[in-house]
Parts: C-alpha cells; sequence; structure tokens
C-alpha cells in the first residue's frame, strides 16, 4: 500500500508540474516575450520548484519500509520499470533533456519500455521545442550587448583580463611563497585564462559544443553572463530570477534523482532493476550526466 500510494502521489505531483511547466512553455513560445508574463513564469516555475522538494520527502517516506519489506513483493512488479512514468519523462524532456542522452540501459532507449502510444506520445513531446530551447532563443534576443559606442563583449573581455594580470602579479610578488607553489598557481590562472577563452571565441566554443561540454550558443551564452553581472538593474531582476530558478529547477531533480538512487542501493542493493536496468550503478550515473541548465552552473 505505501509503495502504491507513494508513486501514485508522484503521478499527481508530476500532473501539476507539467500543468505549471506548458503554460511557461506558451508563453516563451511568442517571437518575442511579453515583459508582464516574466514574473507570471518566474511564479510558477518556483511553485514546480517547491513540489520537487516535496517528492523529495515522499522518498524519504517510502525509506520508512525496510529492504527486507520490499524485497516481499518486489518479484510481483516485474516487467514494472519507473522508466514507464511517462509524466516524468514528459517533465524532463520539457525541461530539455533530449531522448537519446535517455536510456533504460546501455543499448535501449527508454521508449522500449513503453506501450505503442506512450513511445509514440513520448517521441512527439521530444520533437517539440524544450523549455532549454526557448529560453536560449529569449537569451539570443537580449539587447544591451553592442550599443552604439559601446560593445559590453569587448569591455568584458578587457576586465578578465585585468583580473587575471593581476592576480599573477600579487603571486609574483608574495614574499612567502616559494618558486614551485609560485608556478603551480600561475599553472592554474593560465587553465583558467584557457577556459576563457571559449567566451571570446566563436570556434573555440563551437567546438566545446560539439564535444558535449557546452550547449548554450555563444551569443545565449554571453547574455546570460550580462544578465547576472548586471543583476541589481531593475530591467534585469526578473530575468536573474528566471535563470536562478533554471539552476534551482535542475539541483531540485538531481536531488531527486541521487536520493532516489541511495533509496534503492538501500532496498535492493546491486540487483537489476525489475525493468532490466543496472539499478543503483546506473541511477547514481544519472545525477550528474543528465544536467540539463550546466551552462548555468559553469
Amino acid at each position: 500500500m505505501l509503495f502504491i500510494v507513494t508513486h501514485q502521489a508522484h503521478e499527481l505531483w508530476f500532473k501539476q508540474i507539467l500543468h505549471e511547466l506548458d503554460s511557461v512553455l506558451h508563453m516563451f513560445s511568442d517571437t518575442t516575450v511579453d515583459e508582464r508574463n516574466m514574473g507570471v513564469c518566474v511564479a510558477r516555475l518556483e511553485r514546480v520548484c517547491a513540489i520537487q522538494k516535496l517528492l523529495v520527502e515522499q522518498v524519504r517516506v517510502l525509506e520508512s519500509m525496510t529492504a527486507l519489506d520490499f524485497l516481499e513483493f518486489r518479484d510481483l512488479l516485474v516487467p514494472a520499470s519507473g522508466f514507464q512514468s511517462t509524466q516524468f519523462r514528459k517533465f524532463e524532456m520539457k525541461l530539455g533533456l533530449k531522448m537519446p542522452e535517455r536510456f533504460a540501459s546501455p543499448q535501449s532507449p527508454f521508449v522500449t519500455c513503453l506501450h505503442a502510444r506512450d513511445a509514440m506520445e513520448m517521441r512527439a513531446t521530444s520533437s517539440e521545442p524544450s523549455l532549454f530551447d526557448l529560453v536560449e532563443k529569449w537569451l539570443e534576443r537580449t539587447p544591451f550587448l553592442d550599443v552604439e559606442g559601446y560593445t559590453f563583449w569587448k569591455s568584458y573581455r578587457q576586465a578578465v583580463k585585468d583580473r587575471m594580470d593581476r592576480d599573477a602579479s600579487s603571486i609574483d610578488n608574495h614574499p612567502g611563497l616559494p618558486e614551485a607553489e609560485k608556478q603551480a598557481r600561475k599553472d592554474e590562472i593560465s587553465k583558467t585564462a584557457k577556459s576563457f577563452e571559449a567566451l571570446f571565441d566563436e570556434s573555440v566554443h563551437d567546438n566545446l559544443v560539439e564535444e558535449g561540454h557546452r550547449r548554450l550558443s555563444l551569443r545565449a551564452t554571453h547574455a546570460a553572463l550580462f544578465i547576472h553581472l548586471y543583476r541589481d538593474e531593475p530591467i534585469l531582476q526578473l530575468p536573474f530570477r528566471l535563470l536562478g530558478t533554471l539552476v534551482d529547477m535542475d539541483e531540485n531533480l538531481q536531488n531527486w534523482r541521487s536520493q532516489h538512487a541511495l533509496m534503492v542501493h538501500r532496498m535492493i542493493g546491486v540487483k537489476v532493476g525489475t525493468g532490466g536496468s543496472l539499478g543503483y550503478p546506473y541511477l547514481k550515473s544519472t545525477v550528474e550526466r543528465l544536467k540539463i541548465f550546466a551552462d548555468f552552473f559553469n
């Protein structure tokens, strides 16, 4: 009873999450986003965050069941799997997770776990613009980056260079550091400078995107950075809250994945999942691998 009720409660909350998310997707789908809707979008995404935190607590309720309690009826669940929660999969894809990133096992896409109708629905959802896609396009339309007589990006690049030069100079002039330590710290500054080149060189950035290290376009990355730097300006306060809420949602999703993986480890050890996945090792691997808004974290 506890197992069933907890999962049914999850599905009800997933339904509410999708309701909130669909309304935000609708408002962001226009060519321009009405500024009057920004506060509504942020409020609805913050509600999603509140629901996500509740879902983490529901996992803890399920943990009040002992491993032996669960193992008494676990075999009756086969071949049921968490992959069959189409609402959770929709949530992931509507946020921006790509279908090829989601596997039930190393060789098997999760849609193979679904009935034909549900699989078709998942493929349709995956072809629609996600929140990541729409936010990226919204960021690319951000003004202020280039105005007559001032190019933000040139000023920012110079500011970064000046700061790194100061850091290197302070290391050189530090009387208490041995030469080996000075060189090690300057090497770290050089690595940081090299990583910043992706912000200033479109070809470097595009290579990182192609290799899977970045996802946002360079223009969108510039806009996100601009919003973070000037977050206290009244016109940018809501955009900054929006980007922060996207990070919160992603973090909450990773917290849920982590809590779920730990619970599975506690309940079944290293046994395979009822749906045929690798169980705990697979779930643990998804915590970092399936982060959607990693560019904003970085």
